[in-house]
């Protein structure tokens, strides 16, 4: 089993930045990609950016340009860094981690909320 613990969402104003981070626990070594998902309001949860542990990434043609994912397998960490935020950034964000098996799974979700 693997735990995920989110941290370092909050309220922002349109054009600020947040930087959220994820720390992992458990069963570590069996963790290939990590990243974030999130879920707006009334909206489905979508895949915001993803990084494999040989470092490539993806990312949602929403953020790109915006928000930067990156890892630490040293400190088992993943970060979002998110600039430039949007009124249409505010979500639920969560945590996301996948094994070599193919198993997901998920923080408890932090809150991003974008407003002036």
């Amino acid at each position: 089993q693997v735990q995920l613990v989110e941290s370092g969402g909050g309220l922002v104003q349109p054009g600020g930045s947040l930087r959220l981070s994820c720390a992992a626990s458990g069963s570590i070594f069996s963790i290939n990609a990590m990243g974030w998902y999130r879920q707006g309001p009334g909206k489905e949860r979508e895949s915001v950016a993803v990084i494999t542990r040989g470092g490539l990434t993806n990312y949602a043609d929403s953020v790109k340009g915006r928000f930067s994912v990156s890892r630490d397998d040293a400190k088992n960490t993943v970060t979002l860094q998110m600039n430039s935020l949007k009124p249409e950034d505010t979500a639920v964000y969560y945590c996301y981690a996948k094994s070599t098996s193919g198993k997901a799974y998920w923080g408890q979700g932090t809150q991003v909320a974008v407003s002036s």
